[in-house]
């Protein structure tokens, strides 16, 4: 299995999780701009210290797994977990928070 394969399960599930937490807890265009204000800002984030990493010779990937487009020296498939922890997360505790009791 590629990264990349693995990455676009990930990122679907995640966003079918989303789909339901908001639907469910009737979250509305603020919070999926909260959200995607988070993974921006996530994704920037990863595309710097993973460069660096890189650069530093920290860690490597295995080339045959990697598409090969990369920002800086960040794989592009590396970019789906900052996105996949942007989603998964509020979601998950919006739907783990109990709902306020009506007075």
């Amino acid at each position: 299995m590629t990264y990349a394969l693995l990455a676009v399960v990930v990122v679907a599930a995640s966003l079918v999780i989303a789909v339901v937490a908001a639907a469910v807890r009737g979250l509305g265009a603020r919070w999926w701009a909260t959200v995607g204000a988070t993974a921006a800002v996530l994704v920037v984030l990863t595309i710097v210290f993973d460069s660096l990493m890189i650069a530093a010779d920290l860690f490597r990937y295995g080339d045959d797994a990697l598409l090969g487009a990369a920002i800086w020296l960040t794989p592009v498939e590396d970019l789906a977990w900052p996105v996949v922890a942007a989603l998964l997360l509020p979601s998950l505790w919006a739907l783990a928070t109990p709902r306020e009791a009506s007075t």
